[in-house]
Formats: C-alpha cells, sequence, structure tokens
C-alpha cells in the first residue's frame, strides 16, 4: 500500500492530472494554470496547501452555512459516529433520520407533511418528477404524465432534473436522452421591453395559455422559487410565484418548488417560498441542509401524494425509489445541530439584516462601467458584467470576463466563481460584518481591474 505521506503541492498538482475529473471545468485549462488546493478551512476562511488563505465567497458551492470547522457541528458528526456511521432506511429506520423528518416538516410550509431522503439535489428533484407522476397513476389519472418546466432553469444534472433545465450550455448535448418538458418563460425584466410588473404578467399569460390547453395531461410545473440561481441570479418579480402557484391550483397541477439553492435562509427567509406565502405540493431541498457539511438533500411531500403509494404489498403502490446511503445517520445528526444553530443563533434574522449592508457595501458595482446589473435576494448576489450599458450587448463569451473577474478576485484573496459573465457572491451565512466588508472590497477591485473602471 502506498505511504500516506504529504505530497508537494507539484505532486498533488500531477495526481489531479493523472486521475481526478473536477466537475464543470475545463480541465485542460485548470491543470494549466496554478489551480488552489485547499487543505484547511476555519469559519469562512478557506487555506491551501501553501498556507495562503482566501475568504469563501461561494459558500463552497452556495452550501456552507455556519462557516467552516464549527465546533458544534464537528461534535454532532463526533457522537455520532461513536453510535453508527450508517444504517440503511430499506425495510430500516434509524434515530437521527426519523428526527430530521419530523423537524423538517414541522418547519416546511404547512402543505408538506413527509419527507424523503436521498444525496443531492439533482436526486432530490428526480424523486420529486418520480413521485408526481406515480401519484397520477395511483389516483387513476395516468394521463396527466407532461411536466411544465421554466426556461433558462437548472435541477441538477441527472437525467430527470436535466430534462426540466433549461440552459443549453449545460444541457442540450444530451437531449436525445432527455425526455420531453413544456416551457415556459421565466420572468426576467432586465432582458424585457417593458416594466417588472409587465414582464410578470406576460409570463403569466404564457403559463396561464399553456395549462388552459393541456392541464388534463401535465403532471406538474418545476420551479425555482425566487431566484433562478445557476441561471444567473435572475429574481423573479414580487407575486409572480404566489401567482403561478395559484394557476397550478384552478388547473389541479401538482407544484415543485426547487428549493436546493434557495432554501435554509439563503434568501432571507428559511426558504423562499414562505415570502409569498406558498404551499407547493412537493419541495426539494439540499445544500444548507447540513450546514456545508454531509451531502444529505431531501423531497419534502403532501400527504395526499403519500397516501397514493400506501396500500398493501400485492396491489404494487409502493414508490420504488431508493439510495444505498438515503437517511444516512451522520448526516441527518449534522442537519438536525445546524438547524439547532439556526435556532440558537437567530440567524435567519441576521441575513435578513446583513443581507442590507452586503447591498450598501457592493452598490458601487452598480455604477461600474461594464457592469449591467446587480442582482441581490439576501445572501444571493450576481453582478451582470456586459460590453455596453446603454445596450446590454454581452462580452464575447470567449473572452471569459467573469472568469478573469473571479480569478483575480482570488489572486486578492477571494474565491467565488461565474456563471458565465455573472459574477456571484454567496457568503456563508454566518459571515460577518468585516468579513462581508473585505468580501466587497475585493469583488469590487476585482471587477474593476479586469474590466476597467
Amino acid at each position: 500500500m502506498a505511504s500516506r505521506v504529504a505530497s508537494t503541492y507539484a505532486e498533488l498538482l500531477e495526481k489531479n492530472r493523472r486521475f481526478l475529473w473536477n466537475p464543470f471545468t475545463q480541465m485542460k485549462e485548470f491543470l494549466e494554470e496554478e489551480p488552489l488546493i485547499v487543505e484547511r478551512a476555519e469559519g469562512v476562511r478557506l487555506r491551501d496547501v501553501h498556507g495562503r488563505e482566501y475568504l469563501d465567497g461561494n459558500s463552497s458551492l452556495w452550501l456552507n452555512v455556519h462557516g467552516h470547522n464549527h465546533p458544534q457541528l464537528n461534535a454532532a458528526v463526533a457522537e455520532q459516529l461513536g453510535k453508527v456511521a450508517h444504517t440503511t432506511l430499506l425495510g430500516l429506520s434509524n434515530v437521527p433520520a426519523i428526527e430530521l423528518a419530523a423537524r423538517l416538516v414541522e418547519l416546511a410550509p404547512a402543505s408538506l407533511g413527509k419527507a424523503f431522503f436521498c444525496d443531492s439535489g439533482a436526486a432530490a428533484v428526480e424523486i420529486a418528477l418520480k413521485m408526481a407522476f406515480g401519484y397520477w397513476r395511483r389516483v387513476g389519472r395516468p394521463e396527466k404524465r407532461r411536466f411544465v418546466a421554466m426556461r433558462n432553469a437548472y435541477h441538477g444534472d441527472t437525467i430527470g432534473a436535466v430534462s426540466v433545465g433549461g440552459i443549453d450550455l449545460f444541457h442540450a448535448e444530451f437531449g436525445p436522452l432527455l425526455f420531453a418538458a413544456d416551457r415556459v418563460s421565466y420572468p426576467y425584466p432586465y432582458r424585457f421591453a417593458g416594466t417588472a410588473e409587465e414582464c410578470a404578467a406576460a409570463c403569466l399569460d404564457e403559463l396561464r395559455v399553456l395549462l388552459e390547453q393541456q392541464a388534463a395531461e401535465t403532471a406538474c410545473l418545476v420551479v425555482e422559487p425566487l431566484v433562478q440561481a445557476a441561471g444567473g441570479m435572475i429574481l423573479m418579480p414580487p407575486g409572480f410565484l404566489r401567482a403561478a402557484a395559484q394557476l397550478c391550483r384552478e388547473h389541479d397541477v401538482l407544484l415543485l418548488a426547487d428549493e436546493v439553492a434557495t432554501g435554509f435562509g439563503r434568501t432571507g427567509t428559511l426558504f423562499a417560498c414562505e415570502r409569498e406565502r406558498v404551499e407547493p405540493d412537493l419541495m426539494t431541498v439540499g445544500k444548507g441542509l447540513t450546514g456545508g457539511y454531509l451531502p444529505v438533500a431531501a423531497t419534502l411531500t403532501s400527504d395526499d401524494i403519500y397516501d397514493a403509494f400506501w396500500g398493501d404489498f400485492a396491489e404494487r403502490r409502493t414508490f420504488f425509489h431508493g439510495h444505498s446511503y438515503t437517511g444516512n445517520q451522520l448526516g441527518c445528526a449534522v442537519a438536525l445541530a445546524s438547524l439547532d444553530l439556526f435556532e440558537r443563533e437567530r440567524l435567519v434574522e441576521r441575513v435578513a439584516a446583513s443581507s442590507v449592508r452586503l447591498a450598501e457595501l457592493l452598490a458601487p458595482a452598480a455604477e461600474l462601467e461594464h457592469v449591467g446589473e446587480v442582482r441581490q435576494l439576501g445572501f444571493m448576489v450576481g453582478i451582470e458584467l456586459v460590453a455596453d450599458r446603454a445596450t446590454k450587448e454581452p462580452f464575447d463569451w470567449t473572452l471569459a470576463t467573469g472568469a478573469r473577474v473571479c480569478r483575480r478576485a482570488r489572486e486578492l484573496g477571494l474565491v467565488t466563481r461565474p456563471l458565465g459573465d455573472v459574477v456571484t457572491l454567496l457568503p456563508p451565512l454566518a459571515t460577518g460584518e468585516s468579513d462581508l466588508e473585505a468580501m466587497a472590497a475585493i469583488l469590487l477591485q476585482a471587477l474593476r481591474d479586469v474590466t476597467g473602471r
């Protein structure tokens, strides 16, 4: 067996080249540069193998909540590890999974009564789609099998999740593998020749017409509530989500709210649906569920959907889906500890207040020559870069302007990641004011250094 003596940076880079395929990463360019290799982290700071520190402005892909290496979360994992690391939920149950399911149902919108665990947001969406499809079959309406999704959506990278996704760069290549989904426009006032109200009304009319024509065959509407995250941090106009939910009710179509990115305080409420008092039939959560520690996600569903799968074995009403690590005890235990911290630290209220300060800090970005729009809800920020502010003409994508801004930010001590030419900032929710100030200052400097003024 090979020795576990610590490798040098050059050795690690060579092993990365020979053995590791990084996700959503062009490996040729990644390995030609000096990629950051993280060795440790504390609070909102990452430390690389050279000992250099960086502010985590990406929350390690939008999922860190309380900061890295948190003593109470560490203790929760260690305590559970002293009992059992994992046993299956297939035909058995376990204490942390039961307790976490009860806690999530207590916190979620009142329409949701059951939790089904998995290991990623994409899997949670996949499960929700299968539940919606199976529900209509079990209540005697198998013709309701179509799904309606938003253009420019992102729901994960499994086949079902990609089928209801709508970002061509990510999804178009896999078209032959996917099931067909009906598309409606997501309201994006910045790209609409009219007011935000007119944009929302036009998109609602589009959804209304589609449902009037084919609700009898439609199982579910899938939507990212309030923010299209991977699509560029695009914000819904107020009231749109509630109106879309009402259309679903009127036409007997299920509503699936994908809260993987927006859930657990990221928007300034525990769940984005709360802001418009929307109660979906299905809701997916992940990312921040465990505070950024372990891969646990969940599909929350109504009791009506659960009851449709209830019956004797011979009826074959069982929901035939599962994962080897479903309801993993370590992950559920740390998720419970994270929820305790939310309550003890009043973290959601803190995010609501701190996001006002973050908006103030980033306000100068809106004045920069090549910033088209600064979009923010809570601790979700997207800064769209454009070649011409007046016409909103985008940069030539081959210039990789957003990536160059993020590369410059990293040189200055801030880690974040672009969505094309939208530069994002999603700090851990527990980030204090001084660290928010440092993150904003670095990001503004990087924008000026790369785009000119």
